[in-house]
């Protein structure tokens, strides 16, 4: 019997992260083992490990999809890989985890054999899910302050409009002397604009450099993020500009060598000041118009659209969502509208957030019309898979697309599609970039709030009917 511990992390923190554990605990318990699972999720570390634990254990499993800081597993043998691999078969995941784990050795160790154990990892990494991975670490980074930035704005628009900004002008723009309310609402727009979607470029270029080169690259990627503002380029630009911090500050830790006591220098001066140098430098004078040019093409694109190019837009993205539910497809969507609130178009985000939120709703009422449809354990989870379609959890129709993926992926995927596109001609926009139906009442939060209701609504039935088609009754 091996004692096994584990951590799973997902990019946003919610479903992948906890399936991953159930069924890490699930194949353990199965071979005779005993196992503990910390969840990284989007509210922090839950069920953490302590340094006990760890010190017990024969193996250390990662089963993540974001950067997780390997420190305190010196010494311990470790195998990273990704949630997908956990949630389809946690068994295997932990019989290969006690075969091929890899020691991550001590800072003292000899430098051939941490040129050895850093290769296993960068081969690994490679084969899990490279770019993808140092994207979506920066994303998942980027979503809360996102989020706090955009409810703080709407809080204040609600309180005083479109002039929350402004503390010295009146609801309808004349000029007033400023009072101490005034004052307050413009304030909280200002820590809501200027701190939480300020910091949403230089978190999401840090992270990203973060997840290519670990603590070296964080400096350099978030100063990358801030010029990209600077330079107007946004968040296109903060990905350039983390991916540059990233790969450069990687290469130059592992091109510079260094004698044994100076060693300790690279992390905390010389790669943060060489890499914040050269990607500062090249974000001003190289990066930063033609990517500022192609942002303001593609706000300027997107604003001009008409009804029938938005509904094509809007088919094309909620279709996307609905495909792999949380996938990479899935995720490319969200981080495009996501990265558009901040050059102040909205639109998109809402035709998202109702595509990802029609899947799981739609197969919930599916499950509650047409049981003869589905087995008994798929009406169970229709249960759950309504409180994750109001949650805009996607991942809540992956159960039901396992069993039966050739009929239930094109009948989301339709419906997905219908909720965006309708979403779309309605001119609907989401100032925040998830929470369901826990952020619609918020005033301001989404404009044509009424429509946005219908498209949801609407989505949710075509998906439902779809399934209604293409499922055929169970014999007994």
């Amino acid at each position: 019997m091996a004692r096994i511990v584990a951590v799973t992390s997902c990019p946003t923190g919610i479903a992948h992260t906890f399936m991953a554990a159930e069924a890490i605990e699930q194949g353990a318990r199965e071979l005779g083992h005993t196992v503990k699972v910390e969840t990284q999720g989007s509210v922090g570390a839950e069920n953490p490990l302590s340094p006990e634990d760890i010190r017990l254990a024969d193996v250390v499993i990662i089963a993540a999809d974001t950067k997780v800081d390997l420190a305190r597993f010196v010494g311990k043998r470790v195998y990273q890989t990704s949630t997908n691999a956990a949630i389809n078969d946690g068994k295997t995941l932990v019989q290969r985890a006690l075969r091929e784990a890899v020691v991550v050795a001590a800072p003292d160790k000899t430098e051939a054999y941490v040129a050895e154990v850093e290769a296993a990892k960068a081969k690994r990494a490679a084969e899990r899910t490279g770019v993808y991975k140092h994207l979506m670490t920066g994303v998942s980074y980027m979503i809360p302050f996102v989020v706090a930035g955009g409810l703080l704005i709407a809080i204040a628009f609600a309180a005083r409009g479109i002039y929350a900004f402004d503390s010295a002008k009146d609801l309808q723009g004349n000029p007033i002397t400023p009072t101490p309310w005034t004052t307050f609402w413009a304030n909280l727009f200002a820590v809501g604009a200027q701190g939480g979607f300020g910091l949403m470029v230089p978190i999401l270029a840090g992270f990203i450099a973060f997840s290519i080169a670990d603590r070296p690259g964080l400096a350099p990627g978030m100063i990358g993020g801030v010029v990209a503002g600077l330079t107007g380029s946004g968040f296109l630009g903060g990905i350039v500009a983390g991916f540059i911090a990233g790969y450069f500050t990687l290469w130059l830790n592992q091109a510079l060598k260094l004698p044994r006591n100076l060693q300790g220098l690279k992390p905390v001066l010389i790669l943060p000041l060489l890499g914040s140098l050269v990607v500062g430098i090249l974000m001003f004078y190289v990066v930063g118009t033609p990517v500022k040019a192609a942002l303001d093409a593609l706000t300027a694109w997107l604003n001009s659209l008409q009804s029938g190019s938005k509904a094509v837009l809007g088919l094309i993205l909620g279709a996307m969502m609905a495909f792999d539910m949380g996938g990479p497809v899935n995720k490319a969507a969200y981080t495009f509208s996501v990265g558009l609130i901040s050059a102040q178009v909205y639109q998109p985000m809402a035709a998202v957030m109702a595509a990802g939120m029609t899947p799981p709703l739609g197969l919930a009422l599916a499950t509650w019309l047409f049981k003869n449809r589905f087995t008994s354990d798929e009406r169970e989870a229709g249960k759950a898979a309504a409180v994750l379609g109001i949650s805009f959890i996607t991942e809540g129709a992956i159960p039901f697309a396992a069993r039966d993926p050739l009929r239930v992926i094109p009948s989301i995927m339709v419906g997905s599609a219908v909720a965006a596109a309708l979403s779309m001609i309605f001119g609907c926009g989401l100032r925040v970039p998830h929470g369901g139906i826990f952020v619609l009442p918020i005033p301001n939060a989404v404009e044509n709030l009424g429509l946005y209701v219908v498209a949801i609504l609407v989505g949710t039935l075509v998906t439902t009917a779809m399934l209604y088609l293409v499922k055929k009754p169970l014999s007994e």
